[in-house]
């Protein structure tokens, strides 16, 4: 049986950094991707999305077919892993865990992915060309 592994983003404006972390977590075994609500991403970052939560979890199932593609939880943060029950969690290079949660939160092992290509592909700098 495969793996599950599980990430979390925005994945505003799909680009190769997002697809990075996603196929690299993709490799590893069964892809569970939970796509960060708008109000979350609004709290969190202190800005809204460029794109609404449908718009990006209709563009990461286009892109990832085989990928199981939720939105999350627009209270509680753990309520998609204790749905998924992750064999891993993978973060991107520049990820933080959400507001309230603790690595030892999670019942299974953390993984980050080293950063691709940051001074082209990093979400804020995107925004700010």
């Amino acid at each position: 049986m495969k793996k599950h592994i599980l990430v979390f983003g925005t994945f505003d404006e799909l680009h190769p950094g997002h697809r990075f972390l996603l196929s690299e977590a993709q490799k590893r075994g069964e892809l569970f991707v939970v796509i960060a609500r708008d109000a979350n991403v609004e709290r969190i970052k202190g800005r809204p999305a460029v794109e609404s939560e449908g718009e990006r979890k209709r563009a990461v199932e286009k892109a990832y077919h085989d990928a199981t593609v939720l939105l999350g939880d627009p209270h509680d943060f753990l309520v998609p892993v204790i749905a998924v029950r992750p064999d891993l969690i993978l973060f991107g290079y520049d990820q933080k865990l959400p507001p309230g949660v603790r690595e030892k939160d999670l019942e299974c092992p953390v993984e980050r992915l080293p950063a691709f290509e940051p001074e082209k592909y990093k979400s804020s700098l995107r925004r700010n060309s």
